[in-house]
């Protein structure tokens, strides 16, 4: 990350502490968006899509649902991420933003690096295989991938609004487009 969207970033957890949160957490809030993660990407693989209501925001939801019936069985493997396969995650783009009607939300983009052991081709793009482990002999080998998502997450900080986030855009490239 650069320093500038580091100082970015760090401003804009200031501004959501100040106006909106005073107990707002960039720890707690990272681990509790890993963990959404992990459970949304799971739901995706396993086609368990009506799980997904109060999680995932509703327009989201219905693209999904077309483009989860269109993907091949190991592209929707890839799709799952255990929390223990999470090797790196970080901020993408931090938005405060009204609406029309004067309500206050706070929208926070997470870029999540995580190790997949599906069946995937080595020639997929926007991923790079990591390494093989080779348990007992050469022919026994376990390849696993790294793989990309990003997931944005929207809190809406109007007075009397629910104080839950919601995944707003869910992207995992090259498999699920």
């Amino acid at each position: 990350t650069s320093p500038l969207a580091w100082l970015r970033t760090r401003f804009y957890h200031l501004l959501i502490r100040l106006y909106f949160d005073p107990e707002f957490s960039v720890e707690e809030f990272t681990r509790g968006a890993k963990q959404a993660f992990s459970v949304v990407s799971k739901l995706l693989s396993q086609r368990k899509l009506d799980l997904l209501d109060e999680l995932v925001s509703a327009e989201v939801l219905q693209v999904l649902k077309e483009k989860i019936s269109l993907l091949p069985d190991n592209h929707r493997d890839a799709l799952a991420a255990d929390i223990d396969a999470i090797m790196y995650t970080t901020e993408g783009d931090i938005r405060i933003y009204y609406d029309d009607d004067g309500r206050k939300f706070v929208s926070i983009l997470m870029r999540f690096w995580y190790l997949n052991g599906a069946d995937l081709p080595d020639e997929v793009p926007g991923e790079t295989k990591v390494f093989q482990i080779v348990f007992g002999d050469e022919s026994t080998k376990e390849k696993r991938h790294l793989l990309t998502a990003n997931y944005e997450f929207r809190r809406e900080f109007t007075e009397g609004a629910k104080p839950e986030w919601t995944i707003t855009r869910i992207e995992h490239p090259q498999l699920l487009e």
